[in-house]
C-alpha cells in the first residue's frame, strides 16, 4: 500500500470540519456532560463547605424540613 501524504493545512481542516460537525450532531449530548461536570463541581464545593461547618442531627434536619424551627 503506497504511503499518501496529506498536507498540514488541509489536515487540520479536515479534523476542525469533523468535530464542527460531531459537537453540531451531539449538541444533547454535550449539553448533558457539561451539566453534569457542573452538577460534580458544585456538589464537591458543597462537600468541602460542609466539612467546616458543625455537625448536625438527623432528626434536626428533618425537623427543618417539615417546617419546623
Amino acid at each position: 500500500m503506497p504511503d499518501v501524504s496529506i498536507p498540514e493545512d488541509a489536515l487540520k481542516q479536515a479534523l476542525k470540519e469533523a468535530l464542527v460537525e460531531a459537537v453540531s450532531e451531539q449538541q444533547d449530548l454535550l449539553r448533558a456532560v457539561v451539566a453534569d461536570v457542573i452538577e460534580d463541581i458544585a456538589f464537591g464545593e458543597a462537600m468541602h463547605e460542609g466539612e467546616a461547618t458543625e455537625e448536625v442531627s438527623r432528626e434536626r434536619i428533618f425537623d427543618l424540613l417539615e417546617g419546623g424551627s
